[in-house]
């Protein structure tokens, strides 16, 4: 069985399909045409999604863009400031949609136009949040017909919707083909569970189930992230990812800076600031993203966002800032390999990181975990490495 596809990473590749062995593939399009991209997108966020019920035992969600997660999370009850800072309507949405809305917004601006998963069959509740959303695509094991209505009626059309056996396992091993050669090599099958989170290194020792949870969600993230890769997470959702840096406290300072900026934007004064009339959601996550880097931004930078309030706010100080990020208690770090310096350990001190896990049996653990006791943090060799290339 094959899916033609629109085209291969760019649009002048013209050739493009997925082929799938046997009469009845384990992936299905229900509605829109996807291009090579987005079958990477949707294959890569199914499994994150599909992971982080496992791991977790609630549904999952993931928001991926260009091959790695923008936002991972699991089901859990929105909070106001959250719907507030994510401009979500009040009124009950169904597990499996918070999932959503909490992995969309750890990062909104990274999530604009995504592939999204969900590990569980998608309802009208989930249906109704992502046409609300600049959503490209969704992939999930199954579709209420009344949700599948409502998305096929999104983009025109020509919304994506994809549905997958929730039982397909791929060969044990996976073939990539790259300059006519062919590499080889088993898939990654070890799951990533609370067995991981035991050997705890620093002189603080306690890590609360809450935190567990949390620690497993960041970690599930890494494993379908291209490495080098450097997560946050605080209850449950991730709200800072670094991806693809080439050193590893560039992940952190990517991963810090998101984590941050998600933290900030439930400050009650951006949650206070005031649009002018007829701006679009996009627009608005936008405005707050340079309030936030106010001290960052040109005149001109300065008064283009202003020109899209109603009146000007005071900028954060420094001091607010660290004051607002001090007061979150669990925000967990996870590293995909071991941390080979203490520079990333220092850099997350910044952001009020409590709880670190990695692989560890680095030269420099013993460096590495004196500067997590140094800021009172906990810190935990899991024993793996979770690369992704």
């Amino acid at each position: 069985m094959q899916i033609e596809l629109r085209y291969g990473c760019n649009p002048h590749q013209a050739f493009a399909r997925v082929a799938m062995e046997g009469e009845a593939g384990p992936l299905r399009v229900l509605n829109g045409a996807p291009s090579y991209i987005n079958i990477l997108d949707a294959l890569g966020a199914w499994q994150l999604a599909r992971e982080l019920k496992w791991a977790t035992g609630l549904p999952g969600a993931a928001s991926f863009k260009h091959v790695s997660p923008a936002g991972a999370a699991v089901a859990k009850p929105l909070t106001e400031s959250f719907r507030r800072s994510q401009m979500i309507p009040e009124g009950e949405i169904s597990p499996v949609a918070t999932a959503y809305a909490r992995a969309r917004g750890g990062d909104r601006m990274c999530s604009f136009g995504d592939v999204a998963a969900v590990s569980d069959a998608v309802d009208v509740s989930l249906a109704k949040v992502i046409g609300r959303e600049v959503c490209d695509a969704l992939i999930a094991p199954g579709y209420a017909p009344e949700a599948l209505d409502i998305l096929k009626a999104k983009k025109g059309g020509k919304f994506l919707a994809l549905q997958i056996d929730a039982d397909y396992e791929p060969p044990e091993v996976e073939r990539r083909d790259v300059f006519g050669l062919t590499l080889e090599q088993t898939s990654n099958t070890a799951r990533i569970g609370p067995e991981l989170i035991k050997d705890v290194v620093s002189e603080k020792k306690d890590v609360a189930d809450d935190v567990v949870q949390t620690l497993l969600v960041a970690t599930v993230a890494l494993k379908y992230t291209q490495s080098n890769s450097i997560c946050l997470a605080y209850d449950g959702q991730v709200i800072g990812m670094g991806a693809g840096q080439q050193s590893r406290v560039h992940c952190t300072r990517l991963a810090c800076g998101k984590a941050e900026k998600w933290l900030l934007q439930q400050h009650p004064r951006v949650l206070d600031l005031k649009f002018k009339a007829g701006l679009s959601r996009p627009e608005k996550t936008n405005v707050v993203d340079q309030f936030l880097l106010w001290d960052e931004l040109s005149e001109a930078e300065r008064e283009a966002m202003l020109a899209q309030l109603q009146e000007a706010p005071e900028p954060l100080a420094r001091q607010q800032r660290a004051e607002w990020i001090d007061a979150f208690d669990g925000i967990c770090l996870s590293s995909d390999a071991f941390i080979p310096f203490r520079d990333t350990i220092d850099r997350a001190g910044r952001s009020n990181v409590q709880y670190v896990l990695q692989a560890g049996r680095s030269l420099r653990d013993e460096e590495v975990t004196a500067a997590a006791d140094r800021y009172g943090m906990v810190m935990i060799h899991s024993g793996m490495r979770w690369f992704l290339h």
